[in-house]
């Protein structure tokens, strides 16, 4: 399946559904589902810019969505204009291109993962044994339960 490396807090946006537009300098002839990876670089001033304070996960597959179309921006003006869609600071105007996002999903535990530069494949096959399948399900649920109540 196809990645895409998202820097946080912007991969956490898109997972949660507020953010639709992904402005890159580069254009894609992709459509369809895409897992989202949040690397372990953040961009501090976007945190304080956007008020958020929750630490996120970053270094791994954190959700999925779904590019349905590519923008083309022709001004800084128009990528203005899409502002409440891609949450980018004015530093990011002269991006060209939007990919319009839809069916964001986030994943209830974080695969971590190694991030690449543009679309890269990944392949998650699980390492599991016919004896572990019943343990591996009760160990993930158990962290399920507990992400958010610390």
């Amino acid at each position: 399946m196809k990645c895409l490396s998202i820097s946080q807090p912007f991969a956490d946006l898109i997972v949660k559904g507020k953010k639709t537009v992904e402005l890159r300098s580069w254009n894609t002839n992709f459509r369809g589902e895409f897992l989202i990876h949040a690397p372990v670089k953040i961009r501090k001033e976007d945190y304080k810019r956007l008020k958020i304070k929750t630490k996120l996960p970053t270094g791994a597959i954190i959700g999925k969505a779904e590019i349905y179309d590519v923008k083309k921006y022709s001004s800084a003006d128009e990528v203005k204009k899409d502002a409440k869609k891609h949450f980018a600071s004015k530093n990011f105007y002269n991006r060209k291109y939007g990919f319009c996002l839809k069916n964001a999903k986030e994943l209830r535990v974080p695969i971590p993962y190694r991030g690449r530069l543009g679309f890269f494949d990944v392949s998650l096959k699980p390492n599991i044994k016919k004896n572990q399948i019943k343990t591996d399900l009760i160990e993930e649920e158990y962290r399920y339960q507990w992400i958010g109540h610390h």
